[in-house]
């Protein structure tokens, strides 16, 4: 076993290196998809959705320096 297998730190970090990743990823997929194929309606919530998690987990995973 190594050191980073057994640090509890190594899936917040994954988490925090793929929040950014995924909204780019899932917002400009998810949201034209169902603009197209559900409703405009639908397309608008699920970007105000998808916009206020993504920020709320980009601000909850947050790394600042010099605090630990």
């Amino acid at each position: 076993m190594t050191a980073a297998s057994t640090d509890p730190t190594t899936p917040l970090r994954t988490v925090v290196a793929l929040t950014p990743v995924a909204g780019s990823i899932l917002f400009p997929l998810l949201v034209p998809l169902l603009m197209v194929r559900v409703s405009i309606t639908a397309g608008v919530i699920a970007a105000v959705l998808i916009g206020s998690l993504w920020f709320i987990a980009m601000l909850r995973t947050a790394e600042m320096p010099g605090h630990s």
